[in-house]
């Protein structure tokens, strides 16, 4: 019986999963990095918004108010500083903002798996400082 070559498949076969597990590994670890990331930018992206304080009605009536329009237009530029697209929507005072980015894998990529969409949500709200001293 020949058996010539049969290590070599083994090894063949060995060594892809292998590689397999070790994109599982990295892949995955940096596709969590890339959650985390994306809901701190949409985070920091409705902080950005929710600083959009509408000041003559806050002056009037001591209501904190948001600019709907100031809004988003600084949650958009800070997702844009970031070189990310998302939607803003504002209500009332508080800011919400869903971002979405396509991240490349490495090692799985050789495997035929494309790039993760990666998606993130962040709210903020709008509120009045101190008013009062603590006892």
């Amino acid at each position: 019986m020949n058996e010539r070559g049969s290590v070599t498949a083994f090894v063949v076969i060995m060594t892809s999963a292998l590689l397999a597990m070790a994109g599982l590994v990295i892949d995955g670890g940096y596709a969590l990095a890339a959650h985390r990331r994306a809901f701190n930018e949409a985070e920091a992206a409705a902080r950005a918004g929710a600083q959009a304080v509408d000041l003559d009605t806050l002056r009037a009536t001591g209501d904190v108010v948001l600019d709907a329009g100031e809004a988003e237009r600084r949650a958009l530029e800070y997702l844009a500083a970031l070189d990310r697209s998302g939607s803003v929507e504002v209500d009332g005072d508080v800011v919400r903002v869903h971002l979405s980015f396509e991240h490349g894998l490495v090692l799985l990529d050789a495997f035929g798996v494309g790039p993760m969409t990666i998606e993130g949500d962040g709210e903020a709200r709008a509120v009045r400082g101190v008013t009062e001293a603590s006892t």
